[in-house]
């Protein structure tokens, strides 16, 4: 595995400003055009001068995927030198193509070859003494139930394994907001439910074609509404084109959703082929998200330009009991 932080390892290549229709919001940072593209300083993150592989051997002998590795995550440094990773379940390959995310496209694996995946999580979790895993997964739509089932087993296999103390944080698809599969999912009883909206309304047919921006409210909303008790969360890119207004009118509908925890981190482009960056957001405007989704009733809100939606769980939820 290369050690070059895959945020400084991805160019921005091609001209910007073909695709978003408004200039960046005042007092953004602008991208340049051209093939080498220069990080502000505040998106810049140097690999650990000391990198300790246990993480990666163990994920690797127990040949388990990552979203750290998947989705080119520009934190995974920092997070497997210190003894966390988040699991990406049922596959490498995602039925669907978001044009904003490094995984891969494909057929999916057959259950059958999945069977003891659940069991390598619950193993690793244990081996890494994690007392928060967050268990993701790529989408499935070509399984009856989306892959809602496997969900519910890793999680109760979790719990057999390493005790009811640990909290389990799943991020899901949104199931086309099926209540069948959100009831099979949120039955295991995981301690936080999140699905991530993504981006702003208006941006996605572009960002996210086989998503839809009311479904991903509906899955929050319904998922309250079926077990009230579990913490409901979700995340946004943000520097894909939308402006700030965009994103405080998105932070009401998710909490009118039930929302109840909210991430927002930069969107960094994995490659030449997915959406190029629209602007670099500057810490302040993070944190005037981060205020105003607080003064709605968010119980914890964690935004700034490395924030994603399993960066640092435990400690956003912390902040939410």
């Amino acid at each position: 595995m290369s050690q070059t932080p895959p945020n400084e390892a991805a160019e921005n290549a091609g001209r910007d400003g073909a695709f978003y229709p408004k200039a960046p919001s005042e007092g953004a940072a602008p991208v340049p055009s051209g093939r080498a593209r220069a990080f502000p300083e505040w998106l810049r993150k140097p690999w650990p001068a000391r990198y300790d592989t246990r993480t990666q051997n163990l994920l690797e002998g127990l040949k388990l995927t990552t979203v750290c590795q998947s989705a080119e995550c520009p934190n995974l440094g920092e997070c497997w030198n210190r003894g966390a990773a988040t699991f990406m379940i049922l596959g490498e390959n995602c039925t669907r193509a978001c044009h904003f995310c490094a995984v891969k496209t494909g057929k999916g694996e057959s259950l059958e070859a999945l069977a003891d995946e659940p069991a390598r999580v619950a193993q690793a979790t244990k081996h890494l003494g994690l007392r928060h895993v967050v268990v993701t997964s790529v989408a499935r739509d070509d399984l009856d139930d989306e892959g809602a089932g496997h969900f519910a087993r890793v999680i109760e296999t979790l719990r057999r394994y390493c005790g009811p103390e640990l909290v389990i944080e799943v991020l899901v698809p949104d199931f086309h907001a099926r209540e069948d599969c959100l009831r099979t999912v949120l039955a295991a009883k995981p301690d936080v439910f999140n699905h991530n909206t993504e981006t702003i309304e208006r941006l996605h047919p572009p960002v996210r074609p086989q998503g839809n921006y009311r479904r991903s409210l509906k899955v929050l909303e319904m998922a309250k509404t079926i077990a009230p008790a579990v913490a409901t969360k979700s995340g946004l890119m943000a520097g894909l084109g939308e402006s700030p207004e965009e994103v405080l009118a998105t932070l009401d509908d998710l909490r009118a959703s039930g929302c109840e925890i909210l991430t927002i981190g930069q969107y960094l482009r994995p490659s030449p082929h997915h959406l190029p960056v629209a602007e670099y957001v500057r810490p302040e405007t993070f944190a005037r998200y981060e205020k105003h989704a607080l003064a709605l009733g968010f119980r914890s809100a964690a935004c700034g330009p490395f924030v994603r939606s399993s960066y640092q769980a435990e400690q956003v939820l912390a902040r939410a009991r």
